[in-house]
């Protein structure tokens, strides 16, 4: 006969089948929810930070500082990406095009549209979420792990109106100046990688027949909305820090993914909404 063990295992440690597919359905659900949590208060932050745009106090010097620190700290990085990325682009798209069809004619006017429309706002944008938006949480987590944002609080300050409506402001503003900037770069590069690789001539390359109102406004409409993001997603993320210079670590990295995919999902959201109201 089989040997009987002296000891039973416990009740606890019998686990049923369905434990696994119940503890992948409990992880998913509180993703959810956490999920839910953070849009909800992302979207208070983003409605206060409006009204205290019409109705907070009045700052001109601290806008200027941030518009500094967002526009002209974020020039040279954003002109380095943006000429590197003319240059990747025009050169890739013209070597595929030559296995195709021997005729390079259209390429730069296919280019400044995919740029216009597309291009300069989102890898601006993507740019500007790395840096700009791991300082917004740096800066503002700093200040709640030492208590100064629980003085403005108790101050009866409220730290949306001192902290991110100067910073949304600022970003709104060189987001859009950044993005003209970083188009104009990629342009260039692009240009004279057409010149100097396919003996494309620059004004059969600078050909703006593909370009139309609606990429102008499409792109425009873009730069608006990732400078709008960008603040108040790195915002939630600095005001939600806790546990330390660690929290801050943690709120810094938090910034710069949330930023960035807030960034790839208005892109989605604009994009389709532009490609339904304008099809052609």
């Amino acid at each position: 006969m089989a040997a009987v063990p002296d000891t039973l295992p416990d009740e606890d440690d019998l686990e049923p089948p369905q434990t696994g597919m119940l503890g992948v359905a409990a992880l998913i659900g509180d993703q959810a929810i956490a999920l839910l949590r953070t849009g909800r208060e992302l979207y208070g932050i983003f409605v206060r930070t409006l009204y205290f745009c019409f109705r907070g106090r009045r700052e001109p010097g601290a806008i200027a500082f941030y518009m500094h620190e967002v526009g002209n700290k974020s020039v040279f990085f954003l002109s380095v990406v943006m000429g590197f990325i003319g240059m990747i682009m025009v050169y890739q798209g013209g070597v595929q095009n030559l296995r195709i069809l021997p005729d390079l004619s259209l390429i730069g006017a296919t280019y400044l549209e995919l740029l216009i429309r597309d291009l300069a706002a989102s890898i601006g944008a993507l740019m500007l979420a790395t840096r700009v938006g791991a300082g917004i949480a740096a800066e503002i987590g700093s200040m709640v792990v030492t208590e100064q944002v629980d003085a403005l609080r108790m101050s009866a300050a409220d730290p949306v109106d001192y902290l991110v409506k100067p910073r949304f402001l600022a970003s709104l503003v060189m987001t859009l100046c950044l993005c003209v900037w970083g188009a104009a770069v990629s342009t260039i590069t692009g240009t004279l990688t057409a010149y100097v690789y396919f003996d494309l001539n620059p004004h059969t390359f600078l050909n703006l027949t593909l370009v139309d109102a609606a990429d102008v406004g499409t792109g425009l409409a873009k730069c608006v909305a990732y400078g709008a993001a960008i603040p108040v997603v790195s915002g939630h993320a600095g005001l939600a820090t806790h546990g330390g210079s660690e929290g801050v670590g943690r709120a810094t990295t938090r910034a710069v993914v949330n930023s960035s995919l807030a960034v790839l999902f208005l892109n989605l959201i604009i994009s389709a909404v532009s490609y339904l109201l304008f099809p052609g």
